[in-house]
């Protein structure tokens, strides 16, 4: 029961991690730092490469949504157990270091001099990858 509520609270904390501020940045000490969440780094990056774009929102939140949602489908037996190999390749391709690499190249052009803070969203966002993983373990255990 307790993977089950785990897994379902990911549905509702995924998204609240993609909004949520992941890192502020700044040019200059003395002015105030823009914040920078998930869909806001999506956001900029479908303005400067759309491929690169597409393929971030596939990985950072569409492969680990839609496994959090198969894997949820399967423990409340709504779903086959026949799905956990294309829900383990789902939790294979929903890297979320391909979501940083490509936040990190986006402010690698922009901001050549300036600050950089962590946020809050930064450990909720890692948190919810590494429960999925530890859920999608524990669950495959059973």
């Amino acid at each position: 029961m307790f993977l089950k509520i785990a897994n379902l609270s990911l549905l509702v904390l995924f998204p609240i991690a993609w909004a949520a501020p992941l890192l502020k940045a700044g040019l200059l000490p003395f002015f105030s730092l823009s914040e920078i969440s998930v869909l806001t780094g999506i956001q900029t990056l479908w303005g400067k490469d759309v491929f690169l774009a597409l393929v971030v929102t596939f990985f950072a939140l569409v492969a680990p949504f839609l496994k959090t949602v198969g894997l949820a489908l399967i423990q409340f037996r709504l779903a086959s157990p026949r799905l956990l190999p294309a829900i383990t390749v789902l939790g294979k391709l929903a890297m979320a270091d391909i979501f940083l690499i490509a936040l990190y190249i986006v402010l690698a052009k922009g901001v050549g001099v300036g600050r950089v803070e962590t946020g809050w969203g930064l450990y909720l966002f890692t948190a919810c990858v590494i429960a999925s993983l530890a859920i999608s373990f524990a669950s495959a255990r059973k």
